[in-house]
């Protein structure tokens, strides 16, 4: 297909990386700062607030490496907490619905495996024009399409 992107390709949400990971480095340095003045804290005390930032700032970048690569062996879904590689010939379909939170592949065991790196939160158009591409590449590297 011609409206295909050049491979490799990488989508993710860019707007909602940004601020996770801003909100991330702000929210580590406000309870940190926190935990150096007040002064009737002590020492494990003042660990456990800069532990807590820490623990806080992590789970945030963790939402933060949300991402869909595709490449000519196939389309690498890395989620929240976990990373799956999958074949072209595996996707069925990409879909996009009205109200997803984000896309879901259809896959050809009849599961469905949620893609966080192309999500419409802050960047719905974005989030649109991503997902027709991936579309556009399953469909141009389906078997059906292999001589």
């Amino acid at each position: 297909m011609s409206d295909a992107p050049t491979l490799p390709v990488t989508f993710r949400p860019g707007r909602t990386r940004a601020v996770l990971l801003t909100a991330a480095v702000a929210l580590f340095v406000v309870i940190t700062v926190i935990a150096l003045l007040l002064e009737k804290l002590g020492p494990g005390e003042r660990l456990s607030f800069v532990f807590t930032a820490a623990l806080l700032a992590g789970v945030l970048a963790l939402l933060a490496r949300v991402k869909v690569v595709a490449d000519e062996s196939g389309v690498t879904v890395v989620n929240i907490a976990g990373k799956r590689h999958l074949d072209w010939a595996e996707i069925v379909q990409v879909n996009l619905r009205p109200g997803d939170p984000w896309v879901f592949l259809n896959l050809t065991d009849g599961t469905s495996l949620p893609a966080l790196g192309i999500q419409p939160g802050i960047a719905k158009q974005q989030a649109i024009a991503d997902a027709r591409a991936l579309r556009s590449l399953v469909e141009s590297h389906s078997p059906g399409d292999l001589p």
